[in-house]
C-alpha cells in the first residue's frame, strides 16, 4: 500500500475514481490540551471509510522532559509523569494508535520531534513508528520535515493504467501571521518547488485551503499544447486547543487568537475518457474539513 521510493519520497498505491487521503498535523497527542475525543472521532471516521492518513509533524508535544525550560507540571498527563518520560509517551502512543495502524501511511517530523533529537539525542518518531510496525505488523513510513508523496491511482483492481498525483508536504515554519493566516507560506512554496499537484503544511495551527492554476506548455510527439494545471494548497489545523476561554496561559498572553481544531480530507476525482485513440484524463482535487 505504501512504500519508500527514496529517502524523502514515498508512494501510496490506491484504487478508485474518487480517492480520499486524510491530512493531519499538530496532534500534540501527549499534551493534556489535545482534544483526543475529536481526534479519535476523525480517525474512526477514516477507519470506517477506508481513508488513508498522513501525519505531517508534531504528532507529539514532548515538552515535559528535564532538559526543556518550557516544562510545566500542569502540561503533563499523569500516565506520562514517570522517570522514563519519553518511553512512557511513546509506549502509550503505540497502544492508542494501534487500532489505526492499517490506515496510517507516512508520519513526518515536526519541530517538536526534531527538538528531541537535538536536545536528547534520541528519535522519538522513529521509535514510535518502529514499535507500532513491530506490534501491528503494519507498514507505516517515517517521512521528513518536508518531502514528497506520490499517489499512484488505478480506477479498478484489474486496471493497468495509472494516474499519479504528486503531493509536496512541509511541516511549516514561522508564525503564520494573525492576518494572513499562512497565505504567504503557500505562496513561498509556489516559488520554491515545482511539479506538485498538492501542497500541504501545518505548524501554524490554521485550517484552510485554496486552488491555484498555472499555465504549462506541454510537448508530445513533437507537438506543443498549452495546459492549465490545477494546484491545491492546504493548511491543516491542530488538535491542541490552547485558547479555551482566554483567561490565562502562554497562548493567550502572547496575543494569539483561538485556532481551528481538526485536519482536512483531500478529495481527488479522476475521470478517464478515450477519444480518437487517445486518453484524456481529468483530475479534480480539493479538500474539506471532517464532517460532523
Amino acid at each position: 500500500m505504501v512504500e519508500r521510493i527514496s529517502k524523502n519520497v514515498a508512494r501510496i498505491n490506491l484504487v478508485g475514481k474518487h480517492i480520499q487521503l486524510a491530512l493531519l498535523s499538530d496532534l500534540h497527542w501527549d499534551n493534556p490540551k489535545c482534544d483526543r475525543n475529536l481526534l479519535k472521532k476523525h480517525l474512526d471516521y477514516c477507519l470506517e471509510n477506508d481513508i488513508k492518513v498522513m501525519l505531517n509533524g508534531d504528532t507529539f508535544c514532548l515538552m515535559q522532559g528535564k532538559f526543556d525550560p518550557r516544562r510545566s507540571k500542569k502540561d503533563i498527563r499523569p500516565e506520562h509523569n514517570k522517570a522514563n518520560y519519553l518511553d512512557a509517551v511513546i509506549e502509550d502512543a503505540v497502544e492508542w494508535f494501534s487500532p489505526y495502524a492499517s490506515i496510517l501511511t507516512v508520519v513526518g517530523y515536526g519541530n517538536h520531534e526534531t527538538g528531541i533529537i537535538k536536545n536528547v539525542e534520541t528519535d522519538p518518531l522513529q521509535r514510535f513508528v518502529d514499535l507500532l510496525n513491530y506490534k501491528c505488523k503494519s507498514n507505516v513510513i517515517t517521512g521528513g520535515y518536508g518531502g514528497w508523496i506520490v499517489l499512484t491511482i488505478r480506477e479498478t483492481e484489474k486496471s493497468t493504467r495509472k494516474t499519479s498525483i504528486k503531493i509536496k508536504y512541509f511541516h511549516g515554519s514561522g508564525g503564520g501571521g494573525i492576518v494572513t493566516k499562512g497565505a504567504l507560506n503557500l505562496t513561498r512554496m509556489l516559488e520554491m518547488a515545482e511539479g506538485f499537484d498538492v501542497f500541504c503544511m501545518g505548524h501554524i495551527h490554521e485550517n484552510s485551503s485554496r486552488n491555484d492554476v498555472r499555465e504549462e506548455l506541454m510537448t508530445k510527439a513533437g507537438n506543443f499544447d498549452i495546459k492549465l494545471k490545477q494546484i491545491h494548497l492546504a493548511i491543516t489545523g491542530t488538535y491542541k486547543e490552547e485558547y479555551s476561554d482566554g483567561y490565562m496561559g502562554w497562548h493567550v498572553e502572547r496575543g494569539a487568537p483561538p485556532k481551528p481544531i481538526g485536519g482536512r480530507i483531500l478529495n481527488i476525482y479522476v475521470n478517464r475518457e478515450r477519444t480518437n485513440n487517445e486518453d484524456k484524463i481529468t483530475k479534480i482535487i480539493d479538500s474539506s474539513k471532517f464532517p460532523l
